[in-house]
């Protein structure tokens, strides 16, 4: 049952995430995505006592970089 409503909320926030008006949304969505996995490591490090390994963490911190391109890549304005 919970999985199952985590589908829909999941499927419903992606729904209406593709009405967003910003014409650059797409790299706020992005860059939220490479933050959510770098924070659900910690938080399962906080929470749960999960101890992530080396792949983990490299992992997380390519996400991270990908973030930081996203943010800070020079463009024409």
């Amino acid at each position: 049952v919970w999985m199952g409503a985590g589908v829909l909320a999941l499927g419903a926030y992606g729904f209406v995430a593709t009405f967003q008006p910003d014409p650059h949304f797409g790299r706020i969505l992005a860059a939220y995505g490479g933050v959510f996995v770098a924070g659900s490591l910690a938080w399962g490090m906080v929470v749960d006592g999960f101890r992530p390994d080396r792949w983990d963490v490299i992992g997380a911190s390519v996400c991270l970089i990908g973030v930081a391109v996203i943010m800070y890549a020079p463009r024409a304005r």
